[in-house]
């Protein structure tokens, strides 16, 4: 799947190095990353990145869209300002579009229900628990986790606030950037240090 393109969700305090090592590796493969804001209007980062986005979410089509990346943010746990991104998710879901999301982003998930009946990781189980959902026996202690969906609905990659690297490697699976072989060997290179997957991807 290339020439597609991506929808990075922003908005303020979103945690800005979280999506970077999948957003990089997606447009050095020919893929097109447009960013979402909840207006037009420009958004700080947490790391304090001024970010003018290039769409505004009510114009956000799931038809439009590979994929949609939420990151976390401090707001996603300080009231409902996230939640019509959360409610955007949905419907890429229903419309069979993969979501991806790492960090506080899963418990804005996990409030709206989506992780009720998925696979699903995040920062740890509780901290998950504590949003009220019933998807406590489908959490999964792993780096990052992808639940391919039931029959027309879309795939859902969900991470820990820790593992962008992970986290980008089930998105460049996922849409098909890299082959297995590279894939892992991308992974190690990234995660690990492992020069001797340079060669790998290099081949």
């Amino acid at each position: 799947m290339t020439g597609t393109t991506v929808h990075l969700a922003v908005y303020n305090t979103f945690a800005d190095w979280e999506p970077g090592f999948a957003t990089a590796h997606l447009t050095q493969q020919g893929h097109t990353v447009r960013t979402v804001g909840p207006t037009s209007g420009p958004v700080t980062t947490m790391g304090g990145t001024r970010v003018l986005p290039d769409l505004a979410l009510d114009d956000l089509r799931p038809e439009d869209s590979a994929l949609l990346v939420l990151t976390g943010a401090s707001l996603w746990d300080t009231g409902d300002t996230l939640a019509p991104f959360a409610r955007t998710a949905r419907a890429f879901l229903d419309a069979g579009v993969p979501v991806a999301a790492i960090c506080g982003a899963t418990a804005g998930l996990a409030r709206e229900g989506l992780l009720d009946d998925r696979v699903h990781t995040g920062a740890v189980s509780f901290y998950l628990a504590a949003t009220g959902y019933a998807g406590g026996p489908h959490y999964t202690d792993a780096d990052a986790v992808t639940d391919a969906g039931g029959p027309g609905a879309g795939a859902l990659i969900t991470a820990g606030p820790t593992e962008p690297v992970a986290f980008a490697r089930e998105i460049l699976g996922l849409l098909g950037v890299y082959g297995p072989q590279k894939l892992d060997a991308w992974y190690r290179l990234f995660h690990d240090s492992d020069a001797s997957a340079y060669e790998v991807l290099q081949g």
